[in-house]
């Protein structure tokens, strides 16, 4: 064993995450890798070649926090020779596999974490040497009989024992192994330097059994020329292989959620609220996803939040709209108003150092996990996002308009809690007629954009909901409050009609009914139930909104 070769590490890491509360078994991927490593006992004379079995170089690129880390962990921990792993992998799916013990800790594993750099680490050559020296004192220790001189290149020592080891191979094991392309040290020659440090590694070389990388960004970048073109490639927005086996679907979060019920004394969290939140990923097979991180926190907390975008400031995301905002700001003012926007994404493009197209910054957000996209559209995922999305629209002046609307959106919210119908209408008129990105409304679908900017901080206290099922039929818009006590919202909107006859329309049809009886799963709604109706009528020469608020129901004391 070594610090590198058929370390104990990785099945430390992977034993650990096992052992936790809301562990997901995702061990069927290796149904994926197996073939790859049988491919080189492949016997014309007795068996048929699977065409995947060609193919040893696999890339995983995926968000941060989509579980890359702990399928590498567990993949080198099944493969690797270093521990006897069978305790934790007798009770995994993969266990159910005919070759699960013919391939159990049955080879060699090289595992490097490229994200672990030392804090006096600062520059490239310090840190690529570490990488060398450390594993070529591992190889020395394990195969002293194959002559490696310390003056050996890592690809000459692994080389020397492929010739005279009896023709011993590796699986490679490369996480975030594009990390060091983003620390400031990192120039240009350094990357070309790194780039061809792989290729030199993996390429064209015998002793590799398989190769598995991942990180977030595609190879193309980096990989201009022939270096690293011998791997397959797979991202979330663009291949659908390996798609259910990074994130949680459905059904994995359904049964998490029956584990905190079963354990949580006082739960909080309501199965609705963490599709609310973490959910909206979509792969390129049509699978919804969850975000991993963000659900196993709410669910170890008892309370749902910003997790996953908690590993990075707001910032963040005004870094790639403030690279050209003119050129995206009314797409971002669209897709907060939950209208999914048309866009062309193309992956190696997230990771120009300048970005200036909008095409080039949506594809960054794309990569990043900022957005989703799916059948040509980009749009914001889930609540978790919408509310940074939000935050940076109310916080900077730079989205001008879009910025002057968001800022309003707090005396939209007070209006209707008043009564106060004139605010609302010169409100709504300001928006439609001043900032916002549709400049005439065809029918209510365009006028219930304006609904979602002109209320953009209801967000900060309620659900809101567009077409949904409530009392006979589908309301246009409930908003749900997070406090129990607080006043629930229902909007009905009218093109060429009037507010009265949408008030009206609230109630034939008692969409007032969604707030009867429980509030949430636990404690009882209390608060008052407000019907508000907005018309708009699109003949009309002067554009005015009118509007109605009428209480349906007071507060329960």
């Amino acid at each position: 064993m070594g610090i590198y070769l058929n370390s104990s590490s990785a099945f430390g890491l992977f034993r650990r995450d096992c052992l936790s509360t809301y562990f997901i078994d995702k061990s069927s991927i290796l149904k994926e890798l197996v073939p790859l490593v049988e491919s080189d006992d492949y016997d014309p004379e007795k068996t048929v070649l699977n065409s995947q079995n060609s193919q040893k170089y696999v890339a995983i690129t995926r968000p941060r926090r989509f579980g890359k880390t702990v399928m590498a962990n567990m993949i080198a921990s099944y493969f690797g020779r270093g521990i006897d792993s069978s305790k934790i992998f007798d009770r995994l799916a993969v266990s159910q596999y005919p070759w699960y013990q013919k391939h159990l800790n049955q080879h060699n594993v090289i595992h490097i974490m490229f994200n672990e750099i030392p804090a006096e680490i600062t520059d490239y050559n310090h840190y690529i040497n570490r990488i060398k020296k450390t594993l070529l004192l591992d190889l020395q220790k394990a195969y002293p009989d194959a002559a490696i001189e310390k003056e050996d290149s890592v690809w000459d020592a692994l080389t020397r024992i492929y010739e005279y080891c009896n023709q011993e191979q590796f699986i490679f094991i490369l996480d975030e192994w594009d990390y060091i392309y983003h620390q400031p040290y990192m120039t240009d020659a350094d990357k070309t330097a790194y780039t061809k440090f792989l290729s030199n590694l993996l390429k064209d070389k015998a002793y590799v059994e398989m190769a598995y990388m991942t990180g977030i960004l595609p190879i193309a970048k980096y990989s201009s020329g022939s270096e690293l073109n011998m791997f397959f490639e797979y991202s979330m927005a663009t291949r659908a292989k390996f798609s259910e086996y990074f994130g949680f679907t459905d059904d994995e979060v359904n049964l998490l959620y029956q584990r905190y019920l079963q354990i949580e004394k006082n739960p909080s969290v309501t199965r609705e609220g963490l599709e609310l939140w973490y959910d909206g990923y979509q792969t390129a097979g049509g699978k919804k996803l969850y975000n991993p991180r963000s659900v196993v926190g709410a669910l170890s907390d008892n309370q749902l939040g910003n997790y996953w975008t908690s590993s990075g400031p707001y910032d963040e995301i005004f870094y790639y709209i403030g690279a050209n905002v003119d050129a995206v700001k009314y797409d971002i003012a669209l897709m907060v108003a939950d209208i999914p926007v048309p866009a062309k994404i193309q992956e190696y493009a997230a990771t120009s150092m300048e970005l200036k197209t909008k095409d080039e910054i949506f594809s960054a957000m794309v990569v990043y996990g900022f957005l989703n996209y799916s059948k040509g559209y980009i749009s914001i995922p889930n609540k978790e996002l919408m509310d940074k999305f939000a935050e940076v629209i109310q916080r900077e002046p730079s989205l001008g308009n879009v910025y002057k609307l968001a800022k309003e959106s707090g005396r939209m919210l007070a209006a209707t809690k008043a009564g106060d119908t004139k605010t609302m209408a010169e409100l709504l008129e300001y928006a439609h007629n001043t900032h916002s990105p549709l400049t005439l409304y065809n029918n209510e679908a365009e006028l219930a954009s304006i609904i979602r900017w002109v209320y953009l901080k209801a967000l900060d206290f309620y659900r809101i909901e567009r077409e949904d099922k409530a009392g006979i039929g589908y309301v246009d818009f409930i908003f749900y409050p997070f406090q129990k006590n607080d006043d629930a919202i229902i909007i009905e909107l009218k093109v060429n009609h009037s507010a009265d006859e949408a008030i009206q329309q609230i109630k034939d049809r008692q969409y007032a009914l969604r707030f009867e009886g429980k509030f949430g799963e636990k404690a009882e709604y209390t608060g008052r139930i407000l019907a508000v109706g907005i018309a708009y009528h699109k003949d009309d020469i002067k554009k005015l909104h009118e509007c109605k608020v009428e209480v349906l129901r007071e507060k329960i004391v």
